[in-house]
């Protein structure tokens, strides 16, 4: 989830670097192998009606009014300092070389300006200023959606607008996130899209996180929502279908009773097999504090695609006893298969996820990722679905830790000039593990990790992973066929994505930043040894959640995700967060527009790229 001053989860550090790739086969027994089941019951995913992106009026433009920010929703994944089976110190590396591509592969995407100006008729000018993106992707039958911290596009796939920006709240029939009169009205709190292509179908999914608020104060409460939207024909720019279904998880309209709810999903992540669709989140009680762990939302596909209210299967991950006393699991990743790709049909069908550890403080180094699988997801189509979530086998290899935040290069900074603040550094991720993907047998993830270069023992790097799972009769087990490090000497990635096609050839997404780097839009061919920029950044970040005028301490948000998605031909499709623009404070104080290119508070943009593995 976004939020303008919300802190970022997992006691966020930031690095820097690139590594070098290792294979070989690591594995371990799970330690947790006879733990209980987790509890699970039914979910209600109501059918709430139809909408479309053809939506129609004018849009609004950004002006520098008051109630620019939404309601706050911070949350903090709890850290336990208790000792855990540590794997030493963080990981280091020479890095890899950079190279700029000569021909941009690729298009830019949404920016902060459309974001901030999305919204037509009634809801022009109704879009909070926000940060970070949140960025979402999918690619199919030659459109390409994406989706962002609250707007999505569609595009053609040689980046041409097939749609306006716009607002998600619109789309989904949400009422307006704030209406600007003299007694400002709120609307529900939204945030977290993702989006997925759904190759044997030719459907698109997208998904939001919602919290009702309070129309007249903005309080958040007292129930939360996740949406998923879902189009009736494989066209993206044609009719969807809208879904909701209940996440407060506090004992009412069907939903179990939680400690310390009402509560909302935050950081909802999706995945699919060939049976179900799947959601998963990261469960915090909306007015108090706590942390209830993964939670995980088995749907069926085709019954999210008949335009009727359907049922699912909703399972308490973070119910799980962990290897660690204290820890809870949370941002528990689900798999999707890319076209061309096969579905693991065990069990009566399997749906894989992955999950780091690090329950422990941010200092701490661990070398394990957790595999899960979901069996019997064939039963979700009937009128008792009974799936089964089994404890996760834990494999070690390569380590990893909570990263620092990372650099970028000096240059116009026109907001932090005019609220009398320095240039600060970027959020990089948190050790958590980014989106999964299931592919020519094997799981391939990877997340940001601390790692020390030549030239800064302080880096920001990622390590990632292809992992061979087993399955057999629920008998779930597991090994690392293939490993490595991502790092650059002297400068930072962060937010990594890694798309890979049926034939097991990936290629991983991240922002490039470092004292000789603007924020670029950049890529690592699995087994290579080059970075590539496809994008270059043009200026430094200048968004207010840095700055102390609007509760900042000295630290962008950025992220919180990148996306990697293969497309039919075995193309990888990226998008990412960077910086394409920049103006001065002379230019800023004539327009705080720029151009038409950010607005007062922020000057975030995507990029959206295309290469072959």
């Amino acid at each position: 989830m976004r939020n303008n001053r919300r802190t970022l989860l997992l006691g966020l550090s930031f690095l820097t670097v690139f590594a070098l790739v290792g294979s070989g086969v690591f594995f371990v027994r799970s330690t947790i192998a006879h733990a209980a089941a987790p509890s699970s019951g039914a979910v209600s995913v109501t059918y709430v009606g139809s909408t479309s992106l053809n939506v129609s009026g004018s849009s609004s433009q950004a002006t520098n009014t008051g109630n620019e920010f939404g309601p706050d929703a911070d949350e903090n994944v709890p850290r336990n300092a208790t000792t855990q089976n540590a794997a030493g110190s963080a990981p280091s590396t020479a890095g890899f070389s950079v190279v700029t591509d000569a021909a941009q592969p690729g298009f830019a995407g949404i920016n902060h300006f459309q974001q901030r100006t999305a919204g037509t008729g009634s809801y022009a000018g109704t879009q909070f200023s926000l940060e970070p993106p949140d960025q979402g992707l999918c690619v199919g039958n030659g459109y390409v959606l994406e989706a962002v911290n609250d707007a999505l596009r569609v595009y053609s796939a040689t980046g041409a607008a097939l749609t306006t920006t716009v607002a998600l709240n619109q789309f989904y029939g949400l009422a307006p996130s704030i209406i600007r009169t003299a007694s400002p009205v709120y609307g529900p709190f939204t945030s977290d899209p993702k989006c997925y292509f759904d190759p044997s179908t030719s459907r698109w999914f997208v998904s939001l996180l919602e919290i009702d608020a309070n129309p007249n104060t903005g309080a958040l409460g007292p129930r939360a929502h996740e949406y998923i939207a879902v189009s009736q024909t494989a066209n993206p720019t044609g009719k969807w279908n809208v879904y909701n279904f209940d996440t407060t998880d506090d004992g009412q309209n069907g939903t179990p009773s939680n400690p310390g709810c009402p509560c909302f999903g935050d950081q909802p992540l999706i995945g699919a097999d060939a049976n179900g669709f799947y959601v998963t989140t990261n469960e915090f009680p909306i007015s108090t504090s706590g942390f209830n762990g993964a939670q995980v939302y088995a749907i069926s596909k085709a019954g999210l695609e008949t335009g009727h209210s359907t049922a699912g299967v909703h399972i308490n991950a973070g119910a799980l006893p962990t290897p660690d006393r204290g820890g809870v699991w949370y941002s528990v990743q689900p798999a999707t298969t890319p076209p061309g790709g096969a579905y693991e049909s065990a069990n009566n069908g399997t749906e894989y996820f992955l999950s780091a550890l690090q329950f422990s403080n941010a200092t701490q180094v661990d070398n394990r990722v957790a595999v899960w699988a979901l069996t019997n997801t064939g039963s979700l189509g009937s009128k008792n679905p009974s799936v089964a979530l089994a404890a996760p086998y834990l494999v070690t290899g390569e380590s990893y830790a909570n990263p620092s935040a990372a650099d970028q290069k000096a240059g116009l900074t026109p907001l932090a000039d005019a609220v009398h603040a320095p240039e600060g550094h970027l959020a990089s991720n948190d050790d958590r593990m980014n989106q999964v993907v299931y592919a020519n047998g094997k799981l391939y993830a990877g997340l940001n990790t601390a790692i020390a270069t030549p030239a800064n023992p302080n880096s920001v790097g990622i390590a990632y992973w292809a992992i061979t799972p087993s399955d057999p009769n629920g008998a779930l087990s597991a090994s690392i066929s293939s490993q490595g490090y991502v790092a650059v000497n002297g400068a930072d990635v962060i937010y990594p994505s890694i798309g890979v096609n049926a034939a097991g050839q990936g290629v991983m997404t991240f922002t490039l930043t470092g004292h000789d780097y603007y924020p670029s839009a950049a890529y690592y061919k699995l087994g290579d040894s080059v970075v590539h920029i496809a994008a270059s950044g043009v200026g430094p970040e200048d968004g207010f959640t840095a700055y102390a005028a609007f509760g900042g301490t000295g630290t962008y948000r950025w992220g919180d995700y990148s996306a990697a998605v293969a497309g039919s031909d075995g193309s990888i499709w990226m998008a990412v967060e960077y910086i394409g623009q920049s103006c001065s404070d002379a230019e800023f104080n004539k327009d705080t527009t720029c151009g038409g290119t950010r607005t007062y508070y922020a000057n975030w943009g995507t990029f959206i790229s295309h290469v072959t593995p």
